[in-house]
């Protein structure tokens, strides 16, 4: 029988260390205001044992924190495709709301159905709130999305009609998380933040192993990944720390994390040497809205996972993501703007070895980039 963590697991603060029980509503430290990660250490897994299993990312039981599938949407078991000789691209964007956030969003979901809160909030510039709004419907909880003002109007009608409220708030992604924060402190309130929950994580750690089932028990020798908040990169650095603990990969990959030039205080931070960003980015336009996140609050995180891996990062200008999004559409892939990110930093030279680039979220959310 598999042992599956409980509820009276605890939280652990990636800053001071400071520890709150899962059962408790508490979105992130009371010291120190820092984001949570979990106590939770995965089991090990096999390919002969995946065989039959769930065709959906609960197929890998042993390595997330909770038992399901409960609030299912069949997420995960996406596609990879060539792009190249060397280059491959995980479909993500045909996730049940057609992005890559439906991994973390069932995680958040699942553990609120069972915490039974009054309400559950969640803020995001699109793809989070979508998908939380719709796991929310799947498991019959009342919810509540915090958007910035110039929120896709497809990503606005799609959290609608998931029965989800919406408020969307005068300013940039930033102040949408401000007004987030504010109202996750009232009585009953479950914050889903897949920011600051570290149960997203586990979820979109998924694709890793996603990748690891694939390619017959195997990482390809770079993954690139795009970073805002990090919740993909930092998943996927979760899931081959595991992988490698259990002697399943003999290396672990290069994590090559990119940003939109116009908003990126990681690449800035790395290319300086620092630990973090010394302050937050200036909240410039870019067509990448889904990464331009302008203090990160897992910076410290993030950058060192890259290092760690021997990473590196990367930028990409407003015409790359233009350029990148025609090029896919032409390949037969109808793609996001930010979802492109990682193809546009990698078509003209692409890493050594083999790599496997995301494409996280669907062009029909948002339509091609402005030119």
């Amino acid at each position: 029988m598999l042992a599956f963590m409980t509820l009276s697991a605890h939280y652990r603060c990636s800053r001071c260390g400071t520890r709150s029980s899962v059962s408790s509503l508490t979105w992130c430290c009371p010291g120190c205001r820092g984001p949570w990660d979990l106590d939770f250490r995965a089991g090990p897994l096999s390919l002969e044992a995946l065989a039959g299993r769930t065709g959906s990312l609960w197929r890998y039981a042993e390595a997330l924190p909770l038992a399901g599938p409960h609030c299912s949407l069949g997420e995960g078991r996406t596609p990879l495709v060539r792009l190249t000789d060397t280059v491959s691209a995980k479909l993500d964007f045909l996730m049940p709301t057609l992005s890559f956030k439906d991994r973390g969003a069932v995680m958040l979901a699942e553990l609120a159905r069972r915490l039974a809160p009054r309400r559950v909030i969640a803020d995001s510039s699109g793809n989070a709130g979508t998908a939380m709004a719709a796991y929310c419907a799947r498991a019959g909880l009342d919810c509540t999305v915090y958007v910035p003002e110039g929120t896709s109007a497809k990503k606005l009608e799609q959290i609608r009609a998931h029965g989800a409220r919406l408020t969307v708030v005068p300013g940039d992604r930033e102040a949408a998380a401000r007004a987030a924060r504010e109202a996750a402190g009232e009585p009953g309130t479950f914050y889903a933040s897949h920011v600051f929950n570290p149960y997203f994580l586990h979820g979109t750690k998924t694709y890793v192993y996603e990748l690891w089932e694939d390619l017959g028990g195997r990482l390809p020798d770079t993954l690139v990944v795009p970073v805002g908040n990090g919740t993909l990169l930092l998943g996927a650095a979760l899931a081959t720390a595991e992988l490698a603990e259990h002697g399943l990969i003999p290396s672990r990959p290069a994590l090559v994390a990119v940003q939109a030039e116009a908003v990126a205080p990681l690449a800035e931070a790395f290319r300086a040497g620092a630990d973090e960003p010394a302050a937050p980015a200036p909240a410039r336009p870019t067509l990448a809205e889904g990464i331009a996140i302008p203090g990160p609050p897992r910076a410290r995180q993030i950058l060192r996972a890259v290092r760690e891996s021997g990473g590196t990062f990367l930028t990409v200008t407003e015409d790359a993501i233009r350029e990148a999004q025609l090029d896919l559409a032409a390949r037969g892939l109808y793609v996001e703007p930010t979802g492109v990110a990682c193809w546009a930093a990698v078509r003209a030279e692409p890493p050594g070895g083999g790599t496997v680039v995301p494409l996280c979220g669907a062009g029909a959310k948002t339509g091609l980039a402005a030119g």
